[in-house]
């Protein structure tokens, strides 16, 4: 595997780690010093990731553990610091991962480090792909991952796996909530029971009365 491989073991991971992941960029390599560098020598797209993920993180859209910044006066007490109002330490403060990723999809991106595809993934599975289109790949994927029902109708099912899985497929409101009428519309194509209720049993026929 590539060094880059490694940080998708990461549940969690800090500001600036994020962002340049986010940008393609290794942590544990020099440009792990980014922050120490002058502006124009950051990596590109580096100081736009930071920005959005610290902004996102600070609103609470993206969840995870926000550590602030603290000041210290030596005469008040040099063991307690005071918080600073409104701010983030950027290399305590950890941002969950996949909530990290959710947001990236309200936002448009789903390529990308956050965003592995197998190399065998057929071409309307890959995000990668021009031509990928969210709803399709959502839809077979629901149908390939619902074999038994367990006790619910097919589109009960579908549906259930559909909302767990919205995210992945741009299919949640600002909020992260699961958008109803995608999930509806990807269950209906997807649900392979299209005539409802139980079973009918074919109506028998009585036998000619014979005549007398």
């Amino acid at each position: 595997m590539e060094s880059l491989d490694f940080w998708r073991l990461s549940e969690e991971l800090s500001v600036i780690q994020a962002a340049l992941l986010l940008v393609g960029c290794d942590p544990s390599s020099e440009d792990g010093y980014a922050e120490s560098w002058d502006m124009d020598k950051r990596p590109k797209g580096y100081e736009a990731a930071k920005t959005a993920i610290t902004n996102a993180f600070r609103r609470g859209a993206i969840k995870g553990r926000l550590v602030p910044h603290y000041s210290f006066d030596p005469d008040f007490d040099p063991h307690e610091g005071v918080e600073i109002e409104d701010s983030i330490n950027l290399a305590e403060s950890l941002v969950e991962v996949d909530s990290l990723r959710q947001w990236l999809v309200t936002r448009g991106i789903r390529t990308g480090f956050f965003f592995p595809v197998a190399s065998n993934s057929p071409d309307y599975l890959d995000p990668n792909n021009k031509r990928y289109a969210p709803k399709l790949a959502a839809a077979i994927s629901a149908w390939q991952a619902i074999i038994d029902p367990k006790g619910k109708s097919p589109r009960q099912a579908l549906e259930k796996w559909l909302r767990e899985h919205a995210t992945k497929f741009a299919m949640t409101d600002d909020n992260g909530n699961p958008v109803n009428l995608a999930v509806r519309e990807c269950a209906k194509v997807a649900n392979w029971e299209t005539v409802g209720g139980a079973p009918r049993t074919p109506a028998k026929s009585n036998p000619p009365i014979p005549k007398a």
